[in-house]
This record gives structure tokens, sequence and C-alpha cells, in this order.
């Protein structure tokens, strides 16, 4: 979870593993597995750490992605020859003309805010946040004590 504000400023390393993870990895390939069920179990446990460990790359993946001007002028310049061609098509009907450029350019509005919502998704008012990780953990843990 210490994590968390740091995915915000972009400055998580995927190098680095996160030391209970790795102990917890170590501790579970350690065992050495007296039956079939508990070599279930350790693949079980290990299998569930590696899935811990890709979610925690793909979280840092995704903090590290933003939307590029060139995503953003195609988006401008799409909503631009938009709005020209519904005005050539409403020029006889000054009405129709302002009625279906102000519904078009709503939706444009909307449609950019959403995506300037979700390009930075560990920034701002609609970010992720790490609730359900921190549902999952224990009441006495040192990680939950930190928040």
């Amino acid at each position: 979870m210490k994590e968390w504000p740091e995915m915000a400023r972009g400055n998580v390393s995927l190098t680095l593993m996160p030391p209970r993870l790795s102990e917890a990895l170590r501790v579970a390939l350690a065992l050495a597995p007296a039956n079939e069920g508990q070599t279930i179990a350790q693949r079980e446990m290990v299998a569930s750490l590696q899935s811990a460990l890709d979610a925690r790359r793909q979280r840092i993946i995704l903090s590290r992605s933003s939307i590029n001007w060139v995503k953003w002028t195609v988006l401008l310049v799409q909503a631009g020859l938009l709005l020209v061609c519904v005005a050539m098509v409403h020029s006889d009907d000054p009405a129709a003309r302002r009625i279906a450029l102000s519904v078009f350019a709503t939706g444009i509005g909307a449609a950019i805010v959403l995506i300037a919502s979700h390009s930075r998704p560990f920034t701002g008012e609609i970010s992720v946040s790490p609730s359900v990780l921190l549902q999952v953990l224990p009441e006495g843990s040192p990680s939950s004590k930190n928040q």
C-alpha cells in the first residue's frame, strides 16, 4: 500500500520486488511437501503469490501510461471536423444548427473529460484507490497501520 502514492507520481520500480512478497515466495518454495495434498497446497500458494506479483506489475505499468499528444490532437481535430460537418448539414436552419451543434459539442466535451480523467488512473478525483487491497490485509499487519 506504500506504493500507491508512488504510483500516482510514477516513481515505482518494476525491478524491486516487495520484501514481503519476496519472503512469502521464498518460504513457499522452501517448503518440503510430505504428501500430495501439501504439494497441491504449495503449488497453489506459489501460483497465488505469482498472481499477486503480476497484478502489481500491471498496476505499475498502468501507472506509467498516459495519453500522448498525438491522440489528443487527433481527437480534437476529429471533434472539430464533426462540428463543421454538422453545421454544414444544418446550414439552412439556424435553430436546428444551434441545437445539433450543442448536442454534439456536449458529447465531445463529455468524451474529452472521460478520457482525461482516465489518463492518469492513480491521481485526481476519479482515481483508483487501494481500498479493495486494504480489505484483504490482516487487521494487525504493519502495512495496514501505515495507511
